[in-house]
């Protein structure tokens, strides 16, 4: 099967007929025809399940996560609205230092101090070509780190990136709702609160499973340029015809205006340095494009690194306009945060008339919208980042889990809460949060490149000696703005990032250090692949009282088959114990006997390492401990119930040749009249199931493995199906919407020649005549059937959770419809 994503069309060959099957009753069903497969038992809904679909949806299914490939526009558009936001602040964030230690002289030093970050920004865009290039699958510092100094190293840059995520969810948050307050300054007393809402609203759309690769994550940027690019533009038009206003400095709210301090003293130096620390937050968000490179179109790296390219030049362009603006019309930062001097540049340039004032709100509103869709990007890339660190044993496996609508829900959950710590802690104001922010950013530039600079020495290809003098650059420039920016933001909250970060980092080695230590116990396997059978096999089933999950555990021991069945009670309370001695002796539900042991001192545990290590003493014996458990509410339970089954089997299971067995049942839900409902609908419930049934739940599975159970199947076993195979439709081989002649599976009728529909639930290899088949069942609303592939191990695309259609003739195998080498087509996923 070809499919369309390798650039070459679909092959389409016509359905060849199934040959017919050779009706042989099964032994097993001599008498009654074959049925379809049931349909699964749904149990009832929760509480908790219930409102999380009332608030996040129906649940998506696996074969709906697809990854939408994007094109350079749209790319731009959709990765880089953090990195072209943060003009919005840049120099502002550079004014506020300058302005109350060198007075007005603050607007003239801004325009070097730019200068030297668009030099900056020259470097690193310089270095991040060479990655987007080099990693097209999973890019960013992470991965470079990871491949060119190690692990250990690469968590450094984890750290960096998770902090910079957290970070940029509050700035681009704060940054937004100032500029929201710049336009309606009756928002102003309001913005934590307005900030908040923003996180909260961003945190549920992204549990929701909203998705970045869509013209509306792409709109905002491209509104933002084109506003702030006509700003600029007019701004420069009217400086030339000498019509552009300035705005007075000592104003009410405006940062204090220093008397002027020289630039050449220690301290002028000193508070130089700090504003080039806060203009560097003018480059956050440029790895954007290096962390998504996997989403471009093919070619991934080349068109990466020219978006890569555009989106530095349009960025360094819009931080040279707004800060050269800011110079001539003395745009002044206020301690409040707002109006921000973004706006007063625009409410400047565009005047004070009615078509200025509207123009000046559609600026406004851009810069909030792209602010916003900013803050939204790490909810995309912190769950990835987080799955690709858990997935190295770094971080809870519990982060590499999709959760109801297919997104990282627990990594969502994590960046939320962190970012609403943050700007509660701050106040939602901007200066105050971004004393948090380069430390991280400059450190996973300092690693990409340092990391880029060692590769291209260690493989000395074609002008390594240029790549190795750029990356080198880079990295060595980006950890020197590290430095300055640890020294002179520390006593403005830098302080609390040295802390935290090398904290964050041991911690994620400690746990890498468990779980290495949890995979070795785990990998020591005896020398020897199987070990012989034990000439005794003994259950012994730990008792407490006599009812339904006692008596469920003692049936499931006995479908085991053991040589020896034992039913033993530690006698704690020896009232207790008779009691229940006589109880037992009095019941029909079990036939063993009970033994009574003492357990002077009341230590279950010791008690049952006791008794394991007298019954496999003789080193022939293999013990299964069950442990009937009981399982209440997950609130009172835990508060009225303790946890012993547990403790004990900790305890045994360290013994060689004893293996304790939890056998959990549901106290709740016995007492659930809607459960009852349903089980009195489908079945028993597995409590009162006999030993026999319980024994052959595999169903198929167990019936498939045995080869003379397959009844009217035909004769083609060991035959390859590929001619069989039918792939049509327009888009990667994968068909269009169902024929009207599809027949429901519960509707099939035996022997029949039938087209049926449905998704894959389960895949698996079994014997078929001494020959190998693929089996899979095959369900939709109305049952299942079993669908067999002669021949064959392996189909591409038929896996669980994809739909298919076949076509073919109805057999059975062991009661159960099946149709044998069918033609076939593999659906499109359900629409989302």
């Amino acid at each position: 099967m070809l499919e369309a994503k390798y650039g070459r069309a679909p092959i389409t060959r016509p359905p060849q007929p199934a040959p017919e099957p050779a009706v042989m009753p099964s032994t097993a069903l001599t008498g009654a025809p074959p049925s379809a497969i049931d349909l699964d038992i749904e149990l009832p809904e929760g509480v908790g399940y219930r409102l999380k679909r009332a608030l996040l949806g129906p649940p998506l299914t696996s074969d709906q996560l697809d990854e939408q490939r994007l094109s350079k526009p749209m790319a731009l558009g959709v990765l880089s609205s953090d990195c072209i936001s943060s003009s919005a602040y840049g120099s502002e964030e550079m004014l506020l230092v300058l302005l109350p230690i060198f007075g007005i002289a603050a607007f003239t030093i801004l325009l070097p101090l730019t200068g030297v970050i668009l030099g900056v920004l020259l470097l690193v865009t310089l270095s991040y070509r060479s990655v987007v290039m080099l990693y097209t699958k999973a890019g960013g510092s992470y991965v470079v780190a990871r491949d060119n100094f190690g692990p250990r190293v690469a968590q450094v840059a984890a750290v960096a990136l998770m902090l910079d995520y957290v970070v940029t969810v509050a700035v681009q948050a704060a940054a937004g709702t100032a500029a929201l307050a710049s336009a309606l300054p009756s928002l102003a007393p309001w913005t934590l609160e307005i900030t908040v809402a923003v996180v909260v609203l961003l945190f549920y759309g992204n549990l929701r499973g909203i998705k970045e690769a869509g013209r509306w994550f792409a709109f905002p940027t491209y509104f933002f340029i084109g506003s702030l690019g006509v700003v600029i533009l007019v701004g420069l038009v009217r400086e030339i015809t000498g019509n552009l206003p300035h705005y007075d400095v000592h104003v009410a709210g405006a940062y204090p205006v220093g008397n002027g301090q020289s630039t050449l003293t220690a301290l002028g130096i000193f508070y130089l340095l700090k504003s080039f620390a806060n203009g560097g937050s003018s480059l956050t968000g440029l790895e954007a494009i290096s962390n998504g490179v996997g989403a471009f179109r093919p070619p991934e790296g080349r068109n990466a690194r020219r978006t890569l390219v555009v989106m530095s030049s349009v960025l360094g362009a819009l931080v040279a306009g707004v800060s050269w603006l800011a110079h001539e019309t003395h745009a002044t930062p206020f301690t409040a945060g707002t109006p921000t001097v973004i706006s007063q540049v625009a409410k400047a340039v565009f005047g004070p008339t009615a078509w200025g004032h509207a123009l000046f709100l559609v600026v406004q509103l851009a810069t909030m919208l792209i602010l916003y869709t900013g803050a939204n990007t790490p909810f995309n890339g912190f769950p990835f980042l987080a799955s690709f660190v858990a997935e190295d044993s770094f971080l809870p496996r519990q982060l590499t889990k999709r959760g109801h609508r297919l997104a990282f829900s627990n990594g969502i959950i994590v960046l939320a809460a962190c970012s609403l710590l943050l700007i509660l802690g701050t106040g939602a104001h901007v200066d105050k949060l971004v004393a948090f922010y380069a430390i991280g950013v400059f450190t996973g530039f300092t690693l990409a490149g340092l990391g880029m600079a060692k590769h291209f020495a260690t493989r000395r290809e074609p002008h390594w000696r240029r790549d190795v003098a750029i990356n080198g650059s880079a990295g060595i420039i980006s950890l020197c703005i590290v430095v300055i920016f640890a020294v002179a933001k520390f006593t403005e909250g830098a302080w609390l990032v040295l802390v935290v970060f090398p904290v964050l980092w041991a911690a994620l080695m400690r746990l890498n250090r468990q779980y290495r230590r949890e995979a070795e116990a785990l990998d020591k396997a005896p020398a020897v692949r199987e070990q012989a059978n034990f000439a005794r096999h003994v259950v012994v089933v730990l008792v407490d009282n006599l009812d339904l999950a006692t008596v469920r555990a003692m049936r499931y021991a006995r479908s085991l088959k053991p040589s020896q069945l034992r039913a033993v009670h530690f006698v704690i309370d020896s009232a207790h114990a008779a009691a229940l001695e006589e109880q037992w002796v009095a019941s029909d539900s079990v036939a063993t006997p009970l033994e009574l042991i003492e357990c002077p001192d009341r230590r279950l545990q010791r008690a049952a390492l006791n008794l394991a290590a007298r019954t496999t003493r003789n080193g022939t014996t293999e013990l299964m401990m069950l442990l009937p458990r009981r399982t209440y509410s997950p609130l009172l339970g835990r508060l009225l119930h303790d946890r012993t089954a547990d403790a004990i089997a900790e305890t045994v299971s360290k013994i060689p040749h004893v293996a304790a067995t939890i056998v959990p049942f549901d106290v709740t839900a016995t007492e659930s009249e809607e459960l009852a409902a349903v089980l009195k609908a489908g079945g028993l419930p597995p409590h009162l199931v006999e030993p026999s049934r319980v024994a052959t739940v595999d169903g198929l599975g167990a019936a498939l493995g045995v080869p003379d159970s397959v009844a009217g199947m035909g004769a083609a076993g060991g035959a390859d199906v590929a001619a069989d195979v039918a792939i049509s439709g327009a888009s990667g081989g994968v068909a269009a919407e169902a024929p009207a002649e599809t027949t429901p599976i519960g509707e099939l009728d035996w022997r029949e020649r039938v087209v049926v529909e449905g998704r894959i639930a389960s895949v698996r290899v079994t014997p078929i005549c001494d020959s190998p088949a693929l089996a899979c069942e095959l369900f939709d609303e109305t049952g299942g059937v079993v669908v067999l592939f002669y021949g064959r191990r392996q189909i591409p695309g038929v896996v669980p959770g994809r739909r298919m259609r076949v076509t073919g003739r109805v057999g059975n195998v062991e009661g159960q419809l099946a149709i044998a080498n069918p033609s076939y087509e593999l659906l499109a996923p359900a629409a989302r």
